[in-house]
């Protein structure tokens, strides 16, 4: 059946419709938004796989360059097969706020496809994809609890604006995603410039109101053209096989959730399932599997029952204690920034890379093609928590956390004209028991301060959770890996001493409340600044200079009529420069010339030769110079590259002179003194008046 539902929001017309287009899949929904248009499917495999105890949710988020009429920039001229960042990023926001919410038990394989079919360039396309997908669910036979929606708030003048235009953007203090149910923020995503705790969350909660429209489009769908939801049988437990496997490890599980160091943790849990699992092999040898899933959630209870009822973390920390920290910088030799920066059980080394504009990342987006001057990659290796694993290349989660970590430090960088380096951040994690991301950012934060890359101010983050349980509230800060696995909340903030620069929520649960995230934010904000004096242990502000073995960015100002000059025939001029004096230059259409050169003195000297080069000559001054043609009535000597004078007979000696080819012949080098520049540019140069200075000194 085909239905279609139209609403205003933020002065632009939304649609969403479906019953014509992807017919054959589950669900489908056609979003609209001025004039970007979002294709999603739906689609559940037949029947459930029994062998899984996770929920088989893949969602891919593909943006095609036809929805802009453009052809692609790769050597096959299609979009390439792996997803790009931009593409990766986007279906994790999708899929976050959706995975809590569909019927627990429902195990069959599920694939959520968002195409961009159309891109007006002013309504970005990813959480409209988030719509959709949220619309495609709810109108299938797949069981999805709840309608889902998003929006994008930005903060403009100290006003909050919803979806805000690309001139918008430019001025907006706030870059926000937030997603949400009818009663609760189910997903927070974005960075902020510096704003404060209550800024960010009346930008959270007026994004969570400007949402609700969008909910009640989607039910309207689902009541009229919804599909009844596929039956899920709720999980047959075995009540004596959980009772027994209570009884055989509640007594030891008590250590296990007690052990504060993770590697014996992780031991003594190993331990205690295979001496329960042997211990049932006679009575329960078919339900071995259905044994490890009791044990698993006896872990989880008895961690949350110690936490909520005993005020008893699993380290022994208060709920708002920060684990210890050490920070070292320098920490590599022959890297240009470095920070080594552990906490806890959780350690990362930080290396920063300053390079020059040819390094800058090119990105080729709906948007067009842009140039990255700020790059950060995390690595998260499977040793870093004991695990062996094959390494093919940045996962998902890889890219989201590098991504927050880079947005987390991209807020407090110097601008291009202030600092013009190409600048590259590595976080190579070394050991994880929870907030890697956060570790990243601080250790990134250090690595720039080590480079004397001169950032407005250092950046911390930490990671808070929060366990529910009926009325009772728990918020924990800097949250372990099994905190993180057993909670309902994961909050990661990121800022400087004086505001907030990013942060990512993820609720596991139906949603908190405002209050619930004010405590957590000042909570949050205690422990930023109590790692920042950790940090500022190892180094308070920028190096004041980049160290003596990175390269040097040296700029000026040229004429830009000189620019032609400056390049040379077919490049030839800036070709030599650069071969002569192994550097790198750029010149911009503005005259604005930026030398990378590997020391200061070989960059003077470049310096020196643009200025030679680029120099308008002057009357009175004399040049060296090199004749370049003659003629019967003088000749053409070239004073400077590109620049041409008449040296007219009578100018060439202190006597009479009969024939130019008497004096002077092509090549031949010769000092001359500029006579005039007339309003055409037109020089007229004499070797006699140097004659005569040179006779009466």
């Amino acid at each position: 059946m085909y239905k279609k539902v139209t609403i205003d929001l933020g002065g632009r017309p939304l649609s969403i419709e479906t019953g014509r287009l992807a017919k054959q899949a589950s669900g489908t929904a056609l979003v609209t938004y001025g004039e970007t248009v979002v294709l999603v499917t739906a689609t559940a495999a037949k029947d459930p796989k029994a062998e899984i105890d996770f929920l088989p949710l893949t969602v891919e988020y593909q943006e095609r360059f036809y929805a802009v009429g453009r052809i692609p920039g790769s050597f096959f001229r299609r979009e390439i097969g792996r997803p790009t960042d931009k593409e990766t990023l986007s279906a994790r926001f999708i899929d976050r706020p959706l995975r809590p919410l569909f019927v627990k038990g429902y195990q069959h394989e599920t694939q959520v496809i968002a195409t961009v079919l159309s891109a007006d360039q002013k309504n970005d396309p990813d959480v409209l994809a988030m719509i959709g997908a949220s619309c495609a669910l709810i109108v299938s036979d797949i069981p999805f609890n709840a309608p889902v929606a998003g929006v994008k708030v930005g903060y403009v003048d100290g006003q909050y604006v919803l979806n805000p235009s690309p001139e918008e953007w430019e001025k907006s203090r706030l870059n926000l995603i937030v997603a949400g149910t009818k009663n609760a923020v189910v997903m927070v995503e974005g960075g902020a410039d510096s704003l404060s705790e209550a800024e960010v969350l009346e930008g959270i909660f007026f994004g969570h109101q400007a949402l609700q429209p969008i909910l009640e489009m989607q039910e309207e769908m689902r009541a009229a053209v919804g599909k009844a939801k596929m039956a899920v049988a709720p999980p047959v437990v075995n009540e004596a096989l959980k009772a027994k496997v209570a009884e055989l490890a509640r007594e030891e599980m008590q250590a296990v959730i007690t052990m504060a160091d993770k590697q014996q943790r992780s031991e003594l849990y190993h331990q205690l399932q295979k001496k329960i699992l042997a211990a049932l092999g006679e009575e329960y040898g078919d339900s071995l599997k259905e044994a490890k899933e009791h044990l698993h959630s006896l872990n989880k209870t008895m961690m949350r029952d110690r936490i909520v009822k005993e005020k008893s973390r699993i380290d022994g920390r208060r709920f708002d204690e920060i684990r210890p920290i050490s920070c070292e910088v320098a920490a590599l030799p022959k890297v240009h920034g470095s920070a080594l920066f552990t906490r806890g059980e959780t350690q990362v080394m930080v290396s920063a890379t300053l390079g020059s504009g040819d390094d800058e990342q090119r990105v080729e987006s709906l948007t067009g093609m842009s140039f990255k001057r700020f790059m950060l990659h995390y690595n998260f290796p499977p040793y870093c928590v004991g695990e062996v694993r094959f390494m093919r290349g940045p996962s998902r989660r890889d890219i989201g956390h590098g991504a927050l970590a880079e947005r987390a430090l991209a807020a407090v960088l110097p601008k291009d004209d202030e600092f013009a380096y190409t600048i590259r951040i590595v976080s190579e994690v070394l050991e994880s028991n929870g907030s890697s991301s956060m570790a990243t950012v601080c250790g990134g934060s250090l690595a720039l301060m080590d480079a004397g890359v001169p950032i407005k101010k250092p950046v911390s983050g930490v990671a808070m959770g929060l366990i529910k349980d009926g009325d009772t509230i728990v918020i924990l800060s800097d949250i372990l890996g099994d905190e993180d696995h057993l909670g309902d909340m994961d909050f990661k903030v990121t800022g400087t001493d004086e505001g907030i620069t990013a942060l990512q929520m993820d609720i596991k649960i139906e949603g908190v409340s405002k209050e619930i995230m004010t405590s957590a934010l000042a909570q949050a904000r205690g422990g930023r600044l109590h790692i920042l004096e950790k940090m500022k242990m190892a180094i308070e502000t920028s190096r004041a200079e980049v160290p003596a073995h990175a390269p040097k960015i040296f700029s000026l100002q040229i004429n830009p009529d000189k620019i032609r000059d400056l390049i040379g025939p077919g490049g030839k001029m800036i070709k030599s420069i650069t071969a002569d004096y192994g550097i790198k230059m750029d010149v911009e259409d503005s005259g604005k010339v930026t030398i990378f050169a590997p020391n200061g003195e070989v960059a003077q000297a470049v310096i020196a030769k643009v200025n030679e080069i680029a120099a308008d000559p002057e009357i009175g001054r004399i040049y060296d110079g090199v004749v370049q043609k003659i003629l019967d009535f003088g000749a053409f000597v070239q004073i400077m590259p590109g620049v041409d004078g008449l040296v007219h007979i009578s100018e060439l000696d202190n006597k009479r002179v009969e024939k130019v080819t008497d004096v002077l012949k092509e090549g031949d080098e010769v000092r001359v003194k500029v006579l005039e520049i007339d309003q055409r540019g037109k020089i007229r140069l004499s070797r006699k008046a140097v004659l005569q200075e040179e006779a009466g000194s």
